[in-house]
């Protein structure tokens, strides 16, 4: 897959600055530890009970986060799209195995970081110490409360538009049954709630 590193590294930046203006020194020692991958559609970015090594920007494309129970029932725990980082934060942090599987859900280009690199760099250099904190507070402090508040609190038809509401082409790029599992329904449950919102509209 042929692809122009520039943009893709331009988005890396954009979305870091969006949570902490870093310093031209930073982003340059940001670029010389990222490494572009390239994965098709199914294929397995992070396995279950794989140690973790790389933090992964999704450049382009979008990825699945799933548990599998033992009688082989998966929970998308997750759905990653373009400028968003993923990957098994407890398994970087404690160098265990992962809980979960990363899947690829469509052609993907991915930016690796070296988490033992990229937390060396976040110790030596402040600005990338205040992204860090910033982007922690944001996606695995406030956006995981609000999504756990969510499935108590929100019926399925509002978790279902509030998605939309952050991915307004999701549906189009994303099995159902990804969807549905993502929001702790059904996928008959979500035809239903999307037969119900085509009505209205």
């Amino acid at each position: 897959m042929a692809f122009n590193k520039e943009i893709y590294f331009n988005q890396l930046k954009q979305t870091i600055e969006n949570y902490y203006t870093i310093s031209e020194n930073s982003w340059k020692l940001i670029e010389n530890i990222a490494q572009f991958q390239t994965l098709k559609k199914g294929e397995i970015l992070l396995q279950n009970g794989e140690i973790a090594k790389n933090l992964h920007f999704v450049a382009k494309g979008v990825l699945r986060a799933f548990i599998t129970d033992q009688q082989g029932n998966f929970y998308n725990k997750n759905l990653f799209l373009e400028n968003y980082f993923a990957g098994s934060k407890v398994s970087l942090m404690q160098q265990s195995p992962s809980n979960f599987t990363l899947e690829v859900l469509e052609d993907s280009i991915i930016i690796n970081l070296n988490y033992k690199k990229y937390i060396s760099l976040i110790n030596e250099n402040d600005d990338l110490k205040n992204f860090y904190i910033a982007h922690l507070e944001k996606n695995w402090i406030i956006d995981k409360e609000e999504r756990e508040v969510a499935l108590v609190m929100q019926d399925a038809t509002e978790r279902y538009i509030s998605l939309l509401q952050k991915h307004p082409n999701i549906a189009d790029r994303v099995p159902l049954l990804h969807i549905a599992s993502h929001l702790g329904i059904t996928p008959t449950q979500l035809s239903r709630i999307r037969k119900n919102l085509e009505k209205k509209l």
